[in-house]
């Protein structure tokens, strides 16, 4: 009886109980895809600057609740592994590490499945994963990344920049294959090619969300020329949203965290 929220079972006339749940530390792990083709941006910052920044902002508010935060760092296949760790100090760490590793060496791709793999090895108990990528990998990542959503709580952040979604027409030009380092020869004035280029990428987005979705994880979209601040209050107004509405969209009813 003494549980019993009243002001909340007075408006709604159905008796709501109180629950409170002890708060504990929580592991969280950046599971970082740094390959050739995220060093790239056509805006003032690329795609791994946008990376880190994530990063950055992700680990200090985690740590400065005493939670630990590790590090898994994929280049041409798995770098390196920074275990889970509270402080200031792990979070300089992560930060360093981005900013002075060398550029990722030539490789047949980008293999995410090696990434998810390493993750599953590395994640002992249930932990918060942000699998951060371009997602412009080989394939066969989705069962690993379904796997891995299975004991733990995923989120994919995807890194993007406007001139992935949109060939501009600028005449001839030479691409590169920031990975492979193969060169193509492109006429951008032909207008069925970009074209067939907007249904190659509508068809790649619509793939994506139904990869995430077949996962059952969460995906926060970040571009390389929007404010970051504004889409992670977007993507936590989504979640917070989606919350109350899977626990029936009462607070008193969902319990209150302490």
């Amino acid at each position: 009886m003494r549980y019993i929220d009243w002001n909340v079972t007075a408006r709604l006339q159905t008796p709501y109980v109180r629950e409170y749940t002890e708060a504990r530390e929580v592991a969280a792990w950046l599971l970082l895809d740094l390959s050739g083709s995220v060093d790239f941006g056509s805006q003032e910052v690329t795609k791994q600057m946008l990376a880190r920044d994530l990063c950055a902002v992700l680990a200090r508010l985690l740590t400065r609740r005493g939670n630990r935060v590790g590090a898994i760092f994929y280049g041409a296949g798995v770098e390196a592994v920074i275990p889970a760790r509270s402080g200031r100090a792990q979070v300089l760490q992560i930060l360093h590490r981005i900013a002075t590793r060398p550029p990722a060496p030539r490789s047949p791709g980008t293999d995410l499945g090696a990434l998810l793999m390493a993750a599953q090895r590395v994640m002992a108990r249930r932990s918060l994963g942000f699998l951060v990528s371009d997602f412009l990998s080989l394939p066969g990542w989705e069962p690993p990344l379904g796997r891995l959503a299975q004991r733990h709580e995923i989120v994919a952040v995807r890194l993007v920049d406007p001139l992935e979604r949109a060939l501009p027409e600028l005449g001839l030009l030479v691409m590169q294959d920031a990975e492979t380092g193969e060169q193509l020869f492109v006429d951008t004035h032909d207008h069925a090619l970009r074209r067939r280029f907007g249904q190659a990428i509508a068809r790649r987005e619509q793939a994506l969300r139904a990869s995430f979705s077949r996962a059952g994880v969460d995906a926060l979209e970040l571009s390389t020329d929007e404010d970051m601040v504004d889409a992670i209050l977007r993507f936590a107004e989504l979640r917070a949203r989606r919350s109350r509405l899977a626990t029936g969209g009462s607070p008193a009813h969902a319990g209150e965290m302490r």
